[in-house]
């Protein structure tokens, strides 16, 4: 697999960072996991083509993760005029709410009638899914977003690239990192409890926990970004915007 991080950013763009988009190439396809607001933006400074997409995993339905979607959905209906079919994933609630949010951005978009085929497939966390030739597995984690907000791996066959989302600690995080080649973490904060979202001090007590092959923290606030440095001397990854890491 390679992951090139299109953007690794909180949801408030701290430290000039996009919003939450990874680019994942496998032995399969090429996916998005995830894909924020400021993803279009940030395709096209990596001179990365969404044409070349042929699915999007959702860990959840907040704005940073899936807000892309619209713009990139309406470019390729009107202006590239993509022909390859797009399939996107995300948990029960994602058809709804991708469809709510174009019709909110573009009146009268929903209406459209697709020149590429577009399939919306919603994923019963603890039920494994059949993606593109994946097992998506997800598992729900603890993050309010109006659905259910879940961690995702991604297995093809060879490797697996595991993703956090947006989460507080939970025991369930120890079995979704077990194994994999990569395990992307959200960390938020630095010190003590942030609701919703998991910090820097709760993540080292847990390391020993953690048994992926490689892990990398992402989604940091600004005073995060001031101790990534710490995150480094444990001998962790650290995500930055553009960084191509191949596992």
């Amino acid at each position: 697999m390679r992951l090139i991080i299109v953007g690794c950013g909180d949801a408030f763009g701290s430290g000039g960072r996009f919003n939450t988009c990874f680019w994942l190439e496998t032995a399969k396809t090429t996916l998005l996991v995830d894909c924020g607001a400021t993803s279009p933006v940030a395709l096209k400074t990596r001179n990365l083509d969404f044409d070349r997409v042929e699915g999007v995993v959702l860990s959840h339905l907040h704005g940073d993760h899936f807000g892309g979607l619209p713009f990139l959905l309406l470019e390729a209906q009107l202006l590239t005029r993509r022909k390859r079919p797009l399939t996107i994933a995300g948990p029960p609630g994602t058809r709804d709410r991708i469809m709510a949010a174009l019709e909110v951005f573009f009146p009268g978009a929903t209406a459209n009638q697709w020149r590429f085929p577009l399939e919306i497939v919603e994923i019963v966390p603890g039920e494994p899914a059949d993606i593109l030739g994946h097992t998506v597995e997800t598992t729900e984690v603890v993050h309010r977003s109006g659905a259910p907000s879940t961690a995702v791996r991604i297995t093809d066959g060879a490797r697996s690239f595991a993703y956090s989302g947006d989460t507080e600690w939970t025991d369930a995080l120890v079995q979704v990192a077990a194994g994999a080649d990569l395990f992307v973490v959200e960390c938020y904060a630095y010190q003590g409890r942030f609701p919703g979202h998991l910090s820097w001090e709760t993540i080292e007590a847990r390391l020993p926990q953690l048994r992926a092959r490689r892990i990398m923290v992402t989604h940091m606030s600004s005073l995060m970004l001031e101790h990534r440095h710490e995150v480094a001397r444990a001998g962790l990854l650290v995500a930055r915007d553009g960084e191509v890491i191949e596992f």
